[in-house]
C-alpha cells in the first residue's frame, strides 16, 4: 500500500494522520483526538519510502502531521496539528 488514497480507504477510524518518529506536533495531534474521544489511524512516514512526496503533491502540506477527517465522504484534508485544533 503506497498511495495516499489507499491509506485513506483502508482506515476504519474517525481520523487518519501521517506522522514521523520524532514529532511533537504529531503527539499533540494524537492527544487532541484522544481528548475529543475520536478514533484515529497513525501512519509513520518513516516506514513508507516516497509516500511523503506523494502527500505533498496531493495536499501541498509539507510538514507533519498531515491530518484527514474520515467521517465525511470524501475525506476532508484538515492540515497540521494547529489546523486540527481549530477544526475541532
Amino acid at each position: 500500500m503506497s498511495s495516499l488514497l489507499d491509506h485513506l480507504r483502508s482506515a476504519n477510524t474517525d481520523f487518519l494522520f501521517f506522522s514521523q518518529t520524532v514529532c511533537p506536533y504529531c503527539t499533540r495531534a494524537a492527544r487532541t483526538l484522544e481528548a475529543n474521544h475520536l478514533t484515529y489511524t497513525e501512519i509513520n512516514l518513516d516506514h513508507y519510502e516516497g509516500l511523503r512526496q506523494k502527500i505533498v503533491i496531493e495536499t501541498g502540506h509539507r510538514t507533519v502531521p498531515v491530518v484527514f477527517d474520515l467521517r465525511k465522504d470524501p475525506p476532508i484534508f484538515v492540515g497540521g496539528s494547529d489546523h486540527l485544533i481549530d477544526y475541532l
